[in-house]
């Protein structure tokens, strides 16, 4: 939820303030019970001025100028901040439902398979694979064990054993799609994908600059082994996020990405 920004809480406090001390002092101004105060700061605050009850003394009226100076201004300011949150929370609602769209259109064209590569790899898949294969009965217990398992997994995947000129090849011809993803503004209010981006340009770069990717020296081979980590360690945890929200908005999408889970060898999307 979005932290409640300073200045509302400023206006809030003064308002309680005026209130209370506005109570008090007409009650004690005017000889009326507490309630009947409180009755008159509020519709004067408000600015409704009923007139069924009215400042009789100096001491009453010099309060109910403080009560109309400093209680009507607090009052507009909360609504308008109040009127101002609601419409960025849709607005914002309305951000992340288009951020969703592109990840989800990431992960249709790019990476799903990618994603599938690098599991194939992963020596020390097995022991978390079952926490990887979401079901239709998997409740936010179930995707936070996930989170659980990834986070304690190691990213330890040997370049050696990958073929990296395939592997640049296909990043290559999915760099479009990454550049016109990381140019929607919408992506800013997901930093984790936008890492992500940054570093799948890292390793195809990486794997573009070099004359050949074979026959590499292990110094380089180790040093590739780390930035095709650093994507799959983030991969990983983006294609669970992205998992979670398919199962809460659109179950018929996640029916399809569970049919073909990237680390599920025996994965296929016909509906057995």
């Amino acid at each position: 939820m979005k932290k409640i920004p300073f200045r509302f809480r400023v206006y809030i406090a003064i308002f309680l303030c005026v209130v209370i001390f506005g109570v008090i002092g007409i009650s004690l101004a005017e000889g009326v019970d507490p309630f009947d105060a409180f009755y008159f700061v509020i519709v004067t605050i408000a600015t409704v001025g009923y007139g069924d009850i009215s400042p009789e003394t100096v001491q009453g009226k010099l309060i109910t100028l403080a009560i109309i100076l400093t209680g009507v201004g607090c009052f507009v300011a909360i609504a308008a901040e109040v009127i101002e949150y609601f419409i960025e929370q849709r607005e914002r609602t309305e951000r992340i439902r288009k951020m969703n769209m592109l990840v989800g259109v990431f992960f249709s064209e790019c990476g799903t398979d990618l994603l599938r590569k690098f599991s194939a790899a992963d020596p020390d898949l097995t022991p978390i694979l079952q926490a990887l294969k979401p079901s239709n009965n998997w409740s936010d217990a179930d995707f936070a064990r996930a989170r659980d398992a990834l986070g304690s997994h190691p990213a330890r995947l040997d370049s050696r054993k990958i073929d990296l000129p395939a592997l640049h090849a296909f990043l290559s011809a999915n760099k479009q799609l990454m550049v016109t993803m990381l140019e929607n503004p919408h992506l800013i209010e997901h930093d984790a994908y936008t890492e992500l981006m940054q570093a799948l340009f890292h390793l195809t770069e990486e794997l573009r600059v070099r004359d050949r990717l074979t026959g590499l020296p292990e110094t380089d081979l180790a040093h590739l082994s780390g930035d095709i980590n650093r994507v799959y360690g983030l991969l990983t945890r983006e294609w669970l996020v992205y998992m979670y929200h398919l199962k809460k908005n659109y179950p018929y999408l996640f029916s399809l990405a569970m049919r073909t889970n990237p680390f599920d060898a025996n994965a296929s999307p016909i509906v057995q």
